[in-house]
C-alpha cells in the first residue's frame, strides 16, 4: 500500500481542515485534489506520489464532514459557499494564490464552482467523471425524484430522520465491499440517457443505495474489488469513527445551491480537462456531452475499462493525464 505524507491541519473558513502535502513548494500553481463520496483524501494516494515525483506541488484534503476535518453539526454549513469558501481558506493558509482544482465524484461538483464563485484563486480545472453543467431548470431533487423515483439514493439523503446515514453507518465495511469494486460491464447498447442535473444514470439503474448495503453479502458478489484489504481498512476505520453524515450533508444542500445560484454565471473562463471513465453508470461519459458550450478550453480524455472509481482503478493512467495536462498548459 502507498504511504500518505504526513497529516497536517489548516484553520480555514471556521473549521480545522486535515491535509497532506507533497513535491517541491516553488512549484506553481500547485494541484489541489479533491475526493468525493464516500471516499477521503486517501483516494488519491497513487496520484499524490505520482505527481509529487514528477515535481508538482500536489495537496489533498479531507475535505469539510470527512475523516481528519471537522464535521459541524448545522446542515446549511455544507453547502457550495461552504466548501469553495474552504478550499480558498487552504490557500490563504498555504500562502498561495492560485492553484488547479482537481475533483472526483462530489469534488467534481465543487472544483467546477471554483472559477465560478473564485476566480481569482483558480488556474484550471480538472473534472474526474463529473461534468460541469448549467443550472438546472428546477430544483434538482425534484428532478431526480421524477425521473428515478423516491428511492433514488439522493432522494433517501434528504430524509430527516437520517435513516441512510444510520444504515451505511451500522454497515461500514460492507459498503465500502459493495462501493469499492470494478462494474460489470455494459450489457446493453441503448442510447444515453440525458443527464439530470449532472447525473447520467438511466433510470433503468437500481439507484436505491441504502436498501443495496442493507441487503448486501460479499460472498455473492462476482465484481473485482479494487482495493487491497489494508486499503480497505483505511476507509473502514476513518468511517467507523465519523460516520457518514458530514459527507451526506453536502447532497442536503443540492436545493438549497440551486437557490442560491440563480445570479452565477456558468461558463467556466479558465483551461479545463474533463476526465471520463467508460464504465460509470452513474456519471458516464455522454454525461460530458456539449461541456463545450460552457467550458470553451476544453480538453476531453476518456478512461476505457474503469468504473466510478477512476482514479484508484486505473491510478497510472490518470496521474500520467494529470502530469501531461499539468506540463502541457502550466509549464
Amino acid at each position: 500500500m502507498i504511504e500518505m505524507p504526513s497529516l497536517q491541519f489548516a484553520q480555514t473558513n471556521g473549521i480545522r481542515m486535515g491535509y497532506y502535502e507533497a513535491g517541491p513548494k516553488s512549484d506553481t500553481p500547485p494541484v489541489i485534489l479533491c475526493h468525493g463520496w464516500p471516499e477521503l483524501a486517501f483516494s488519491w494516494r497513487h496520484q499524490i506520489k505520482a505527481l509529487s515525483e514528477a515535481g508538482i506541488r500536489v495537496i489533498a484534503p479531507d475535505q469539510r464532514g470527512y475523516g481528519a476535518t471537522d464535521r459541524p453539526e448545522a446542515i446549511e454549513d455544507y453547502d457550495i459557499e461552504h466548501l469553495t469558501g474552504d478550499l480558498v481558506g487552504l490557500l490563504d493558509h498555504l500562502e498561495i494564490s492560485k492553484a488547479i482544482f482537481v475533483g472526483h465524484d462530489w469534488g467534481g461538483f465543487i472544483v467546477w464552482q471554483m472559477p465560478l464563485r473564485h476566480l481569482d484563486r483558480t488556474a484550471g480545472v480538472v473534472g474526474i467523471n463529473t461534468p460541469h453543467m448549467d443550472r438546472a431548470p428546477a430544483d434538482p431533487i425534484e428532478l431526480f425524484r421524477m425521473r428515478f423515483g423516491d428511492q433514488m439514493y439522493i432522494v433517501q439523503f434528504q430524509d430527516p430522520a437520517r435513516e441512510p446515514d444510520r444504515i451505511f453507518g451500522s454497515r461500514v465495511e460492507q459498503t465500502f465491499d459493495a462501493f469499492m469494486r470494478k462494474p460489470v460491464p455494459r450489457s446493453d447498447t441503448a442510447p444515453a440517457d440525458k443527464p439530470v442535473a449532472g447525473v447520467g444514470a438511466s433510470p433503468r439503474l437500481n439507484l436505491a443505495f441504502p436498501q443495496m448495503i442493507a441487503g448486501y453479502d460479499a460472498k455473492h458478489d462476482p465484481r473485482t474489488p479494487i482495493l487491497s484489504p489494508e486499503e480497505k481498512k483505511v476507509f473502514v476505520d476513518t468511517f467507523t469513527k465519523t460516520g457518514f453524515t458530514g459527507g451526506i450533508n453536502w447532497y442536503r444542500n443540492m436545493s438549497r445551491n440551486w437557490q442560491r445560484s440563480e445570479w452565477l454565471d456558468h461558463t467556466v473562463r479558465v483551461p479545463s480537462l474533463m476526465i471520463m471513465a467508460e464504465n460509470d453508470h452513474v456519471l458516464p461519459p455522454s454525461a460530458a456531452d456539449g461541456m463545450e458550450k460552457l467550458v470553451p478550453d476544453l480538453e476531453k480524455y476518456l478512461v476505457r475499462d474503469s468504473g466510478h472509481w477512476t482514479q484508484q482503478e486505473k491510478p497510472d493512467e490518470v496521474s500520467a493525464k494529470l502530469i501531461e495536462w499539468r506540463k502541457k498548459r502550466f509549464g
